[in-house]
């Protein structure tokens, strides 16, 4: 972990990035930029959460388990985002884990000290509490899109999602790191990926998928995907890189 904290510096983290003065002024003392490699863990299973994190590139997967090993992404966190949710409602732990899945930079805060701003400021708790909901809608779409849609519709929603936290067209996704995140075996995420590039949506290299036909991808995911993105925008207010449009 760097040394070095926010003062003077810009953020692209949507939320941070949107603070009043006087909010900013509560946590920049005890902000510290931080490199989020892959597979940096941010949040254990029902270990105490020390701190929470602000990406400003990359993202982290929240990853729901069971005791037989069984791991299924419920959400993503971007520069849209920040970890730590249950600081924010007051409690100190998750059943779910959160680690990175894309490598990028971010901010992070002892736990401590942003329960202790969040206790001073009611905007800033405010503020929070939309996310909390915002991303509780993006679970709870999850959940839906697992039930309800085909494997392809639910990796073209997946890369959908994992574009606007990038911004880039070529992705960094692994056909075994799909796996994890769909829930289904790697061959299925293989024919799912050529069902995609039949289409000429995507294409795919050596542990990335490069997306081709961004409309088409919405078209193909339909409304598994957009409902999630309409929340965060009309909860949060917040414009900015990260597409969730």
């Amino acid at each position: 972990m760097a040394n070095n904290n926010t003062n003077n510096k810009t953020t692209d983290n949507k939320i941070l990035a949107s603070l009043s003065s006087d909010d900013r002024a509560l946590l920049e003392p005890h902000l510290k930029s931080v490199s989020l490699p892959v597979r940096k863990y941010l949040e254990k299973p029902n270990r105490r959460i020390d701190a929470v994190y602000f990406p400003d590139t990359g993202f982290a997967s929240v990853v729901a388990t069971r005791a037989n090993d069984k791991q299924v992404e419920v959400g993503l966190i971007g520069s849209e985002g920040m970890t730590g949710l249950p600081i924010i409602l007051g409690n100190h732990r998750s059943p779910n884990a959160t680690y990175i899945q894309a490598k990028g930079e971010g901010h992070c805060i002892p736990s401590i000290e942003l329960r202790i701003a969040v206790l001073a400021s009611p905007s800033l708790q405010a503020l929070l509490l939309k996310y909390v909901q915002a991303f509780g809608v993006q679970a709870s779409q999850s959940a839906l899109c697992f039930a309800d849609t085909k494997l392809h519709q639910r990796l073209a929603r997946w890369v959908l999602m994992a574009q606007d936290r990038l911004g880039t067209d070529e992705l960094p996704l692994t056909h075994e790191f799909l796996s994890l995140m769909l829930g289904v075996r790697r061959a299925g995420v293989t024919e799912a990926v050529h069902a995609l590039k039949r289409e000429g949506l995507i294409d795919h290299g050596r542990g990335e998928i490069i997306v081709l036909n961004r409309k088409g991808l919405e078209r193909r995911a339909g409304d598994s995907y957009g409902i999630a993105e309409s929340e965060y925008r009309r909860l949060m207010g917040i414009d900015g890189a990260v597409t969730l449009n």
